[in-house]
């Protein structure tokens, strides 16, 4: 059975990160955006990943430009602006598409796991979130309007 431990990324560095780095963990995959009216919740997303970070919880920042040309910057451009604006410390990813033919491969396995509304695959906009438990299954999809701090009680299940 796959799982999202099967896939790797690049991170924000230009790495090559397995994610199989991250098993045993709950996870919160996110597509993010610098200039989106949504972009406040790197708030709620750093303070959940701090608050669960030791019992065995990440977030995952994957950036993408796919939604109104919300995410222009490079890789570096990315990495400051959460860096500096919101003290980010979650692993944050290279730009990756989450819809379309090039859509990343991760992304085409969490959308396939969790459907959106009426059976839709397609994400929608920024800050669509994906909860997946420590064996790497996808649990659970929020939309963009779900603010981190409402999925907190799925969070804190996962990790009980």
């Amino acid at each position: 059975m796959t799982t999202v431990y099967d896939f790797s990324a690049r991170d924000i560095d230009g790495k090559e990160q397995p994610l199989s780095r991250y098993k045993g963990k709950a996870l919160l995959i996110v597509n993010v955006a610098s200039k989106c009216g949504f972009t406040p919740q790197y708030t709620g997303l750093e303070a959940l990943h701090r608050k669960h970070a030791a019992k065995g919880f990440a977030v995952l920042g994957f950036p993408c430009d796919q939604f109104g040309h919300q995410e222009p910057g490079d890789e570096q451009e990315i990495k400051n602006f959460c860096s500096l604006t919101y003290d980010v410390s979650f692993p944050m990813f290279a730009k990756v598409a989450v819809n379309g033919d090039g859509a990343h491969p991760l992304y085409q396995f969490l959308k396939k796991e969790a459907k959106g509304l009426l059976g839709s695959e397609a994400i929608k906009w920024n800050f669509t979130k994906f909860l997946v438990d420590k064996d790497g299954k996808v649990v659970g999809r929020y939309a963009p309007t779900d603010k981190p701090e409402s999925i907190e009680k799925d969070v804190a299940a996962l990790l009980s």
